[in-house]
């Protein structure tokens, strides 16, 4: 099996591909301050728990965004599995051409989620990443790079509201029952929910007009399933499309 690395700011997802089947999944909060050794404990336990030994593990990929965790996750393919990983990073062949004006400046994630939203599409595409910070990369119809956006994403922004406005509560992000909000809970809700799928309508109905050509709209990441069926713009989900881009770009480099 293949094991893909996802590091994000907030969470690290493991995925294990069995071919091109996505088996297996983890997701554990990232912390900048464990070691390669409590990393290591921590995936060999979530392994077991699903009755996999160390050497059903035959390969790795990693794409971080998080530099001080790259060599943990590096340290942790060797020492739990015996194997070298691949890094997503300079050098790395993508089989898409990187238009930024520093290739070097581009998340691994934003590149892997565009060579996995091409090999699906074919096509013009806007990738709208909900995370730690919600991203929008677009990618041409013969599947270049072009650069996009990069917003504050759901939660920094609802934790900021909750910190610097004394009097409001800390509430969940979730569809409240209208939009008219009818207690302090629900105006949140309302403010948090329907405001960013203002935003993400508003910056896709942009992005479209200035690409001029036809873009399918795909998102991914942990509240994707909040904001796309509110979202005008947003026709496709895929949850693991960052993991599936790291099974591409491994067979694209090493077989």
């Amino acid at each position: 099996m293949l094991l893909a690395i996802d590091v994000g700011n907030t969470n690290i997802v493991y995925g294990l591909f069995d071919g091109t089947r996505l088996v297996h999944q983890f997701r554990v909060e990232t912390s900048r301050g464990r070691t390669a050794d409590e990393y290591t404990v921590i995936l060999r336990q979530l392994l077991a728990m699903r009755d996999i030994e160390a050497e059903d593990v035959k390969a790795a990929i990693i794409a971080s965004v998080v530099p001080a965790l790259t060599e943990p996750m590096l340290e942790l393919v060797r020492r739990a599995f015996g194997h070298e990983a691949l890094v997503v990073g300079p050098g790395i062949r993508t089989g898409m051409a990187i238009l930024y004006e520093n290739p070097r400046e581009v998340g691994a994630d934003r590149i892997v989620n565009g060579v996995a939203a091409y090999e699906r599409f074919r096509g013009g595409l806007v990738v709208v990443d909900f995370g730690t910070a919600t991203t929008f990369d677009c990618v041409s119809p013969k599947g270049e790079y072009l650069g996009g956006v990069i917003a504050p994403g759901i939660q920094i922004s609802a934790d900021a509201l909750f910190a610097r406005a004394a009097k409001l509560p800390r509430v969940e992000i979730a569809r409240p029952p209208r939009v008219v909000g009818r207690n302090t809970q629900h105006s949140m809700q309302s403010g948090i929910v329907y405001g960013y799928v203002a935003l993400v309508d508003g910056l896709v109905d942009r992005l479209v007009e200035e690409l001029a050509f036809p873009c399918s709209v795909v998102a991914t990441g942990g509240l994707a399933r909040v904001i796309a069926p509110l979202s005008r713009a947003i026709k496709e989900v895929d949850e693991d499309l960052t993991l599936t881009g790291l099974r591409i770009l491994y067979e694209r480099n090493v077989g």
